[in-house]
């Protein structure tokens, strides 16, 4: 049975590209046994390549001109076909036809597959939700949720609607609407939203908005609109294809008149065929998407290189993008006499050995990867949305935030005192740079928590024994190659722009050690959405770079859209252009550069092909050239074109 449903199968792909291929390879040998006067059949072979590749074109020119009366390059192709086999000249109405095809299928694979992104968003909000009524839970659709019934959300499951936390404290991971790295802690009278992912503590919640209103139906709205104001690049053949064929026709029809020769009417109508015209475009798009692909870019839309070639704003997601999304270790800081900076990081990761928060699992992971040997830890606890209780080398250990240390009797206004404390034994202030804020050795005692909370950092609080003891610093860190990359951006004329869902002082300090100067903060889906489409009514072009479900809207909405193939959600990457294999950032402004080139090739191969076709109708006129001459030249210009295009499969941006 298998093996019958994959014959099954094997058949019904004949169908589309690998039909397409079939015929142009069954036309392209018809053409050459045919210019070698070989036949076996007692027909000249080029009825084939007339037959499987000039039908279509003459079926469909036809089809436009009724419906639509469209006039495209295919009106005068067809009309070379019918005259040429009208006089007998086979074999030129074969290889236009051929060429013409060869075209048009080059054209087909470089356009994008169906994209199913959206089917992915509905999947991610949950389909069922736990009612409570009268005490007792029961469990139901999530479309039948109704504004005001108290839900019950468990550790792992997704908010089915949104809704305010009414009892019970959590961390929430909702980098499906912000895209921040880390999950928020929440509690009685905050905010959850549909579609994100409850990490830890149970909790009950009011539901506030349900069904179409709830922020993962928006955000669906979003992607399924976000495209439909992108304007699409017509094939350059078809834009001047009415000019070309009114041009064509009156050159033929004047040269008939004048010279009483119809051959040379037919003849014009063959050398002005659009062929070189008509691959100029697809032959460089699809070189430069080889030379891409060597470069870790996946083209996924045909037109994307021609449209990044006119970008003048890159709009960049921080999370994942220009960070690599996973939070570190930045400092640990003592504020107590009896225990050092190392101490505090150490117990704070013996502490943290058994926790499932991403934040304690980076203090652990940062702490082995400096070759600190790790102590077990005895009756742990686990609090959500506060932190984590252990004791380690006989010591109690707190570490989490605020909240936790005050209500194991550590008070609040203890540790506001000796954070205010900013000074050394020599009364000298220690002022934290942004040179000593990205450097890897922990940074000196006294500092204030502040200081990193006000550069974007998640501060993780320590007290030991009963006593505010210090904080451990930990933030998301800059790829390695984000600071040369943006640098070579500006060097294009590129702009840059930060677009993130994370705080504003998160975003200002990636920023500024980016040289980026234009930065939005705190944005949600439509935040960014309204961002990208102020640039674009002041008539810039924008490409935006992201990787989270956050970003699909904006991705989509954008003249260009490159998702972070690596680390970047699947929904990212169907909603984008193109994808960026294995993340490297750096090759950012190769892609740009590439962009350009093409277009310049594009330029070349069509001034190049309209100048030949011009000199060739020149000779037509003066009954130099006959038909089957002109489509040998005409073919030659076409050869041309194509090694053109083909050089750019190996350039590189010096």
């Amino acid at each position: 049975m298998k093996n019958l449903m994959g014959k099954l199968e094997e058949l019904l792909e004949i169908g589309g590209t690998k039909k397409d291929i079939t015929l142009l390879v069954i036309s392209g040998s018809a053409i050459v046994l045919s210019l070698l006067g070989i036949s076996p059949f007692p027909f000249d072979m080029s009825w084939i390549a007339i037959v499987l590749c000039g039908l279509p074109i003459i079926l469909e020119a036809i089809i436009g001109l009724v419906t639509e009366f469209d006039i495209k390059a295919d009106v005068l192709v067809s009309l070379a076909l019918i005259a040429s086999v009208c006089i007998g000249e086979d074999f030129a109405a074969g290889e236009v036809a051929f060429i013409m095809q060869l075209g048009g299928l080059l054209e087909e694979l470089t356009v994008a597959r169906a994209r199913a992104g959206i089917e992915k968003l509905v999947h991610l909000t949950p389909q069922t939700a736990r009612v409570i009524k009268d005490g007792k839970e029961s469990v139901i659709p999530a479309e039948k949720v109704q504004v005001g019934d108290i839900l019950r959300v468990l550790p792992g499951e997704g908010v089915p609607v949104d809704g305010i936390i009414i009892s019970g404290q959590t961390s929430v991971n909702q980098a499906v609407m912000t895209g921040e790295s880390l999950p928020v802690d929440k509690t009685v009278g905050d905010e959850v939203s549909s579609g994100t992912v409850n990490q830890f503590g149970a909790f009950e919640m009011k539901a506030s908005k349900v069904g179409e209103d709830s922020s993962i139906q928006r955000m669906i709205r979003l992607v399924q609109s976000a495209d439909a104001g992108k304007a699409k690049i017509v094939g350059i053949a078809d834009r001047w294809a009415t000019w070309i064929v009114v041009i064509a026709l009156t050159a033929a029809a004047l040269t008939w008149l004048i010279s009483g020769e119809i051959i040379r009417a037919v003849t014009i109508l063959v050398v002005f065929c659009p062929c070189a015209l008509v691959l100029a475009t697809p032959t460089a798009i699809m070189a430069a998407i080889g030379n891409a692909t060597k470069h870790g870019f996946l083209v996924r839309e045909g037109d994307a290189l021609e449209r990044l070639a006119r970008v003048n704003v890159i709009a960049f997601d921080k999370t994942g993008t220009l960070t690599y999304g996973t939070p570190k270790v930045v400092a640990a800081v003592s504020n107590s006499e009896n225990y050092n900076n190392d101490d505090i990081y150490r117990l704070a990761a013996c502490a943290e050995q058994l926790s499932e928060h991403p934040l304690g699992k980076a203090i652990v992971s940062c702490c082995k990867k400096e070759g600190i040997i790790l102590s077990g830890a005895e009756d742990f606890q686990m609090i959500p949305g506060q932190g984590v209780c252990a004791v380690s080398e006989g010591k109690q250990v707190l570490a989490g935030n605020p909240k936790l240390l005050k209500e194991h009797g550590v008070e609040i206004k203890t540790i506001a005192e000796k954070c205010a404390d900013t000074e050394d034994k020599t009364g000298e202030s220690k002022e934290l740079t942004d040179a000593s804020f990205y450097s890897t050795q922990k940074i000196q005692s006294k500092a204030n928590p502040k200081q990193y909370i006000e550069r974007g950092c998640t501060v993780t609080y320590v007290a030991i024994d009963g006593q505010y003891a210090g904080f451990i610093a930990l933030s998301d860190t800059l790829r390695e190659e984000s600071t040369g990359m943006i640098d070579s951006l500006n060097s294009l004329g590129v702009q840059s722009v930060l677009l993130t869902g994370d705080h504003e002082n998160a975003a200002k300090t990636i920023a500024s050690q980016l040289h980026i100067k234009e930065v939005r903060a705190n944005c949600l889906p439509e935040d960014k959405l309204k961002y990208i489409d102020g640039y674009q009514q002041e008539n810039k072009m924008v490409c935006m770079i992201g990787d989270g479900i956050n970003d699909a809207p904006v991705l989509k909405r954008a003249e260009v859209g490159i998702a972070m193939g690596g680390v970047g959600s699947d929904i990212a990457v169907d909603a984008a252009d193109i994808a960026l294999v294995d993340d490297e950032v750096k090759e950012l402004p190769h892609l740009i550069a590439l962009s350009k080139r093409m277009m310049t090739a594009i330029k070349l191969n069509m001034t190049f092909s309209m100048t030949l076709n011009f000199i060739a109708i020149v000779l037509a006129i003066t009954g130099i050239l006959n038909p089957i001459v002109g489509a040998l030249v005409h073919n030659a210009g076409s050869v041309l074109v194509i090694t053109n295009s083909a050089f750019l499969l190996k350039w590189r941006k010096k």
